[in-house]
């Protein structure tokens, strides 16, 4: 089966398991999803992600992160640049997300970062998608 936008595809996943309460959710790895996952990490959206080796591309486990109640650490995910159509900003036009309550996450000549350390290192790029 081919996946025509593994981003997408990714969010969905976490999307879904966080309403259906799982504690993990596999993912076929990629680089870019890694960084993606490094990235949610960095900003408490997730436990931890680990990538593990088989004979294929590998997969990449994501545990997601619940509040004493259980209610999940993200609430909303959207993807806002898609393979038919591209969205790119310069570092002087990303708005911040819920008025700084969530993030973008851009892709940079720089690598994968937060809309606030691409306004900070003056880099745009890619806005791949909002989360908050």
């Amino acid at each position: 089966m081919s996946i025509t936008d593994p981003i997408a595809d990714m969010l969905t996943r976490i999307r879904n398991a966080g309403k259906a309460k799982f504690n993990s959710v596999d993912i076929p790895g990629s680089k870019l999803k890694t960084n993606l996952a490094k990235v949610l990490k960095n900003e408490g959206f997730i436990k931890n992600y680990k990538f593990l080796h088989d004979n294929k591309q590998g997969i990449l486990r994501i545990y997601l992160k619940y509040d004493q109640s259980q209610n999940n650490a993200i609430f909303g995910l959207e993807r806002i640049s898609k393979p038919s159509k591209r969205v790119y900003l310069k570092h002087n036009d990303i708005e911040p997300v819920l008025n700084g309550m969530g993030i973008s996450i851009i892709s940079t000549s720089k690598g994968i970062m937060t809309d606030r350390r691409a306004k900070n290192e003056k880099v745009g790029g890619e806005i791949l998608c909002n989360i908050w």
